[in-house]
């Protein structure tokens, strides 16, 4: 029988998600809506399987465009295994698969190759960074101060 992880561990696995989105969109890669049909559009997917099992986590696959995947597709299907639209696909996706870990790796999340055959050229994201590290790419807070607004010294009225 199919068990999941507890309600404080889903919800665990869904902030870890959401940080991986946004340093992958941050890094400047189109990043899917959790839930859009991957054959509308291509981008980085970020899966969580929520099994309470050796297979469950957060998962990171590369999707190439949606025609470049249908000609993969069709070749396949077709037992035209030597077409280098097949080879073209696996080297994207190769190459999709560690600038996305390198991304990752150096904004502190651990992550690791998945070596399962129903995930290929996927990456699990182990951890994120520590909580009380803020993103690079956040606001700072000389950004939120605008020049000449500063309040006026004590005693000086205009």
């Amino acid at each position: 029988m199919f068990e999941r992880v507890s309600s404080e561990e889903s919800a665990a696995l869904e902030v870890l998600a959401y940080k991986v989105r946004n340093e992958l969109a941050a890094a400047g890669l189109p990043v899917l809506a959790p839930g859009l049909d991957s054959v509308l559009a291509g981008g980085v997917e970020v899966d969580i399987d929520d099994g309470a099992d050796a297979a469950g986590g957060v998962f990171v696959a590369w999707q190439a465009s949606p025609r470049l995947r249908a000609c993969a597709r069709r070749a396949f299907a077709l037992k035209q295994l030597d077409e280098p639209v097949l080879r073209h696909s696996s080297a994207i996706g190769a190459a999709m698969k560690q600038a996305m870990a390198a991304v990752l790796a150096s904004a502190g999340f651990s992550v690791e190759d998945v070596r399962d055959e129903y995930r290929p050229q996927q990456l699990r994201v182990l951890a994120g960074p520590p909580s009380r590290q803020q993103p690079l790419w956040s606001l700072r807070d000389d950004e939120l101060t605008l020049p000449g607004w500063q309040d006026l010294p004590a005693g000086d009225s205009d």
